[in-house]
């Protein structure tokens, strides 16, 4: 089969050749010599590449033959290093046997030595003391995966350090220490400044409580309420003694709960626009009631002064009743006391002056607090319509949002109703003194009107 093919390319080449060369050709002995010369030099070039060929065939069966005694070789090396593999496990496993029995009970130490290291490990982690020793848990950690690997065993320095981690951390506890320490503050930027620990309760700087979650120390993002926030600095400042401080036994849970109670502002806010009319009527009726608790005051002032002196003073209204009598003593009893009902009508209502504006307003608050409730229920409502009532927290704040109208209205109304009592009291006490002083100049001017 090579030797077809061989020849075929031959002819094929010869044809290519004479085609050639036959053009060149002009009669037959000329064409004649060319074939004879084109078959001589087919037949070497033949040959040349037929001896290249073999050349090429010889050094592909040299690499194959290499190729095959280098795969029998590495086979024998896989085998080898097999066969040393399972040795070496074999001998492995008489040595960890080994180990084990030579261990005996001291097994069982390492492992209450892993379970102490372990539970130290996951407190100290959550500890306000990690704030201060941060190169604990690395140490802890390291002797850990040392005792549970099974081949190492921790020395008795490691021990007698990992018992002194565990007395110095219940040490610390019971200790008030202010040391430097990176606070992320609420803007975001780390500041370096003093922090001071109170046992594993609380971290506090001048002023402020921190907080420590996953290793990192920052300052609340809200601050309690300013009696627990003063005693932070006089608690930072004091080099001796006793200093008072809001310390939190729950280790944050407590003070969680104050930063999330609302404050007053922040329970007014609730309240909305009708909130804010209802404490704006309520500072109306309280200036109304100062404005007449004066005016009582200065008149009953006056009236008492008036009834101690002789002469007529028209500053006051016991005065101005008083001069209608001497401006009527030559009337009868019955004309003197219209003239003198009628002065005592003229005094009435400066003296009860913005006392039914007072009066209404006690019983207009809680109107409007009810109309605050109200339409903070419809909202509610209408929350609840959208979202639906998977949340509980949002039914509750919307309620109690809505009843902090109902409560801003009772708290306006109740001292407007005190205030009222008082303003009225005192109005209708100087009414009752005029009265009273009024009888008692119709009856002297009756009896001296009898006598003539």
């Amino acid at each position: 089969m090579r030797k077809l093919l061989n020849i075929v390319i031959a002819v094929a080449l010869s044809g290519f050749a004479f085609g050639a060369n036959a053009q060149q050709a002009t009669n037959l002995d000329e064409l004649l010599e060319v074939v004879r010369q084109g078959k001589v030099n087919e037949t070497a070039e033949f040959r040349q590449r037929e001896q290249e060929f073999q050349s090429a065939q010889d050094r592909q069966a040299g690499l194959l033959a290499d190729a095959e005694a280098q795969q029998r070789a590495e086979e024998r090396r896989s085998d080898t290093l097999e066969n040393q593999f399972q040795v070496n496990d074999e001998q492995l496993a008489e040595l960890e046997t080994e180990f084990t029995n030579e261990l005996g009970a001291l097994k069982e130490v390492l492992g209450v030595l892993t379970a102490v290291a372990g539970d130290a490990r996951s407190q100290m982690e959550q500890s306000l003391t990690a704030t201060q020793f941060e190169d604990r848990d690395e140490f802890i950690t390291a002797l850990i995966q040392k005792t549970s690997s099974g081949t190492q065993l921790p020395s008795i320095e490691e021990i007698e350090r990992l018992w002194f981690e565990v007395q110095r951390e219940m040490t610390e506890q019971g200790r008030v220490v202010t040391y430097d320490r990176s606070v992320k503050m609420t803007d975001g930027s780390e500041e370096v400044i003093p922090v001071t620990r109170i046992g594993v309760f609380n971290l506090a700087t001048a002023g402020k409580y921190l907080k420590f979650e996953q290793g990192l120390v920052a300052e609340l993002d809200r601050q309690p309420e300013t009696r627990f926030t003063d005693s932070t600095a006089s608690l930072q400042n004091a080099t001796s003694g006793v200093a008072p401080f809001g310390v939190d036994p729950s280790r944050g849970s407590i003070l969680a709960l104050l930063i999330q109670a609302p404050s007053l502002r922040e329970r007014v806010d609730f309240g909305g626009t009708i909130g804010y009319l209802i404490l704006a009527v309520g500072a109306v009726g309280l200036l109304l009631w100062v404005e007449r608790v004066i005016y009582l005051t200065a008149i009953s002032g006056k009236v008492k002064s008036q009834i101690k002196s002789d002469t007529i003073n028209e500053n006051n209204p016991l005065g101005r009743i008083l001069a209608v009598h001497e401006q009527n003593k030559g009337a009868d009893v019955e004309t003197l006391e219209l003239k003198i009902d009628e002065a005592i009508l003229k005094e009435m209502p400066p003296l009860e002056r913005f006392l039914t504006m007072i009066k209404l307003i006690s019983a207009i608050a809680p109107l409007m607090g009810l109309l605050g409730t109200v339409t903070g229920m419809i909202n509610t409502f209408q929350s609840m319509t959208l979202f639906g009532t998977g949340d509980p927290k949002l039914m509750a704040g919307g309620i109690s949002q809505a009843l902090v109208t109902t409560v801003l209205g009772i708290v306006v109304a109740l001292p407007m109703l005190f205030l009222h009592s008082i303003v009225n009291g005192m109005s209708q006490r100087v009414v009752h003194t005029l009265e009273e002083q009024s009888a008692g100049i119709i009856a002297v001017h009756a009896e001296q009107n009898k006598g003539a």
